[in-house]
């Protein structure tokens, strides 16, 4: 069976790539493979998807003619003939979106289980806001410092979804939870976190969460979905005991009804549930699910003990450290 030729488009500032089929307009490859390009009217109208060629064959496909380097081309309208590298000041690499102050109106809060809630946020000027699949938010309540929460929704979502976990004894969740309840309106700062998606990945995936850290996880296994990417995902949920697994019914939904992915869900069976030994056995889970350490991105979402056990664990076993992304690493650096 004949395989289709494909082109890599290399774009900067962003340091990002992806592969373009033959036959395919770079836009089109582009938000196959995840990459989040401005675009919009999709026929060189609007020239929101330009672009400059910095090297590289690519021709236009409205009047055929041959693209020059330096010359400036519009995405929706140019297909590669050899392996480009592109210039596009609008494309943000993982982590390079500045944050911003934003107003979002509260839709919903929900109680998902004994001490989990489902906050859906309308934000205004959702436009202009640009994130990618994995990041986080700050909550700016006033006279309060901010809370950070992950982002549940993927970047192609009009709303924003947060899992947040609140008891009473938990004062500062429990404060955004009763401000979210009042209705009204809130401040977001965002997004933060380099532990992201900004384009699809070309080898399969692990993710590894614990405790409310699905919620970063579901906004990557949203976004993969939507790109249609046929590598492998697995996800890892640990938790204390079977009711702290607050979305299990969503999880085994997607594996269900997508084929790449598989969910092995992970439930505290020491007798105090303390977290150390609960880390432990999630990481020995892990450890024992068969990955070639060479060809697998690890994508973390926990508590600093839990990452940095599974870090060393799985760098021992091989993995490349440049392959292990967790939000902890930039804010919980060990000393």
């Amino acid at each position: 069976m004949a395989t289709t030729e494909h082109r890599v488009v290399r774009v900067q500032p962003a340091g990002l790539s992806y592969r373009a089929a033959a036959g395919t307009d770079l836009l089109t490859a582009a938000a196959q493979r995840g990459v989040a390009v401005p675009s919009a009217c999709r026929n060189g109208v609007c020239e929101l998807c330009e672009a400059r060629l910095v090297s590289g064959e690519a021709v236009n496909t409205r009047n055929q003619q041959m693209i020059t380097i330096g010359e400036r081309l519009m995405l929706c309208r140019t297909e590669a003939l050899t392996d480009l590298e592109l210039e596009i000041a609008a494309v943000m690499g993982a982590g390079e979106n500045p944050p911003k102050l934003f107003q979002a109106r509260v839709v919903e809060v929900k109680a998902i289980s004994h001490d989990v809630y489902r906050v859906e946020l309308s934000v205004k000027r959702r436009r202009e806001l640009s994130f990618h699949a994995g990041q986080y938010l700050s909550v700016n309540l006033p006279d309060a410092e901010p809370c950070y929460f992950s982002i549940a929704s993927s970047p192609s979502q009009t709303s924003i979804e947060l899992h947040i976990q609140a008891t009473p004894d938990w004062v500062s969740a429990q404060k955004v939870i009763d401000a979210l309840t009042s209705g009204g309106e809130v401040t977001l700062e965002l997004p933060h976190g380099k532990a992201c998606l900004a384009a699809v990945p070309d080898k399969p995936v692990l993710m590894v969460a614990a405790g409310t850290g699905f919620a970063q996880m579901k906004s990557l296994v949203d976004y993969l979905r939507e790109t249609g990417s046929e590598q492998t995902v697995t996800l890892y949920w640990g938790v204390r005991r079977p009711e702290d697994m607050y979305l299990r019914s969503l999880a085994e939904a997607w594996e269900r009804d997508w084929s790449p992915f598989r969910f092995k869900p992970v439930i505290g069976d020491n007798e105090d549930n303390d977290w150390s030994g609960h880390h432990d056995q999630l990481v020995d889970a892990v450890l024992a699910s068969g990955f070639d350490w060479g060809n697998v991105t690890v994508m973390a979402s926990g508590s600093p003990a839990m990452v940095y056990t599974l870090l060393d664990a799985l760098t021992e076993a091989g993995l490349p450290e440049s392959e292990f992304y967790s939000d902890v690493l930039e804010y919980a650096p060990r000393s």
